[in-house]
């Protein structure tokens, strides 16, 4: 095989029709990294462990993949400075768009499953997509600016709460948490992702019944909350099951992206005429490997977005999870950043949010952003109304300026959350 059907220069495929993958794969001192990251090529495009007939020169140029750059970290030229037993590299591989199109299950297939030819533990740690590729979604209906329109909110970062307990309650009991939340002014009120559509809590009656605490709200305090529910079903019932709760009334779903399926959510946004909440509930088990799976910041950021979600619940440093801070900002930044045509996402922060984190998330991702706590306004010593004005006042002390001893005396119901959850520096 030429060396030029295998390799290529970053310089030579820059603006063709390739997805470009960078891979980080850890092996013993002394492996041939050019030939496993040849075998990847291969392996994951036209061939098998062992040569087979019928490949040619036309399809080895017009659908195997390409090595486009190895790495080495760290970037040592000489073998003297080798140490330890093994090497880390990021191997970039070029794919073919032809082999996949726009199908996102065949592109996830090409990129990580195809193990047993290449036998290469690797871990997906950055995507770049061509256009003719991305052309193919349309990304958040809503997006950030469609979901401010919606709420009427321009100035802060949007307030979601999730009603609590998780589950094992009826529609009815639901709706009188829904109501006494609402009454604090939050703007979204969802369901935890742990309730979904079962006999003792049906999803369409939840509808019905928390539009109605919503609207009764709303007639006390002139501020509209929205209810977003738990659309999240099995692929046979999926589409069917979201027809019945926009029916119902729902305004606003929540799809658990990692469980449905990324092309699912797509699937179901692409004619969705309501907000949808992308939960990351279940992905830990696309990027918790070190040596498998994908990055979390393509994994809950560029696909979910890609797909349809207009808001994207992410996990942060700040609740007890051990995400890397590293990691959290660059999913942020996959959700909101410019791309192209591909509208912003909202990015939802939640697990352990609280007044006291508050300050932290604006200085680290400013204020397009959706603040979740669940805990902290349902647990608040003084009820979910209080717990909902607590996180108002403390994003008011944030964005004017003040020390938060100031706001603390004005505000009885942020010093008790501070003095009951504490404060992230």
């Amino acid at each position: 095989m030429k060396q030029e059907e295998l390799f290529c220069l970053p310089e030579e495929i820059q603006g063709q029709d390739y997805v470009l993958a960078i891979y980080y794969i850890r092996l013993p001192r002394g492996t041939d990294i050019t030939a496993k990251a040849s075998a990847m090529a291969v392996g994951q495009t036209i061939g098998t462990w062992v040569p087979v007939p019928g490949i040619d020169e036309a399809m080895r140029r017009n659908h195997m993949g390409k090595v486009v750059r190895i790495l080495k970290a760290p970037p040592n030229d000489l073998s003297t400075q080798s140490v330890g037993e093994q090497e880390d590299y990021l191997i970039q591989i070029a794919y073919p768009y032809v082999n996949f199109q726009g199908s996102l299950p065949m592109l996830l297939t090409t990129l990580l499953g195809n193990d047993a030819s290449t036998s290469a533990q690797v871990k997906l740690v950055d995507l770049k997509l061509p256009d003719v590729f991305v052309k193919q979604f349309r990304g958040p209906n809503y997006g950030i600016e469609g979901l401010r329109r919606l709420t009427g909110v321009q100035d802060r970062p949007l307030l979601l709460n999730m009603i609590k307990p998780c589950t094992g309650h009826s529609p009815k009991t639901g709706a009188g948490i829904f109501y006494e939340t609402a009454l604090g002014g939050v703007d979204f009120i969802k369901d935890d992702e742990l309730l979904g559509n079962p006999d003792f809590s049906p999803a369409a009656e939840r509808v019905k019944a928390y539009n109605e605490a919503a609207k009764a709200a709303y007639e006390k305090t002139g501020k509209e909350t929205i209810y977003v529910v738990n659309a999240t079903e099995s692929a046979s019932v999926q589409e069917d099951h979201v027809k019945r709760l926009l029916e119902a009334g729902a305004k606003a779903l929540m799809l658990n992206f990692a469980t449905i399926g990324y092309s699912m959510l797509q699937h179901i946004a692409s004619t969705c005429p309501v907000p949808i909440l992308g939960h990351y509930a279940g992905s830990g088990m696309f990027y918790e490997g070190v040596n498998s799976g994908m990055g979390s910041d393509i994994a809950i950021g560029k696909l979910p977005r890609l797909c349809g979600a207009d808001i994207v619940m992410m996990n942060t440093p700040y609740g007890g999870y051990p995400l890397e801070r590293l990691k959290y900002m660059q999913t942020a930044h996959q959700l909101s950043l410019p791309w192209g045509t591909i509208r912003p996402t909202l990015p939802s922060m939640g697990g352990g949010v609280h007044p006291g984190v508050v300050e932290r998330y604006i200085k680290d991702c400013g204020t397009d952003i959706m603040l979740a706590p669940g805990g902290a306004i349902q647990g608040h010593p003084m009820g979910a109304a209080a717990g909902v004005r607590a996180m108002l006042q403390a994003v008011e002390y944030v964005q004017q300026g003040r020390p938060l001893e100031e706001a603390m005396k004005e505000h009885e119901e942020l010093r008790t959350a501070i003095e009951r959850f504490g404060y992230v520096e």
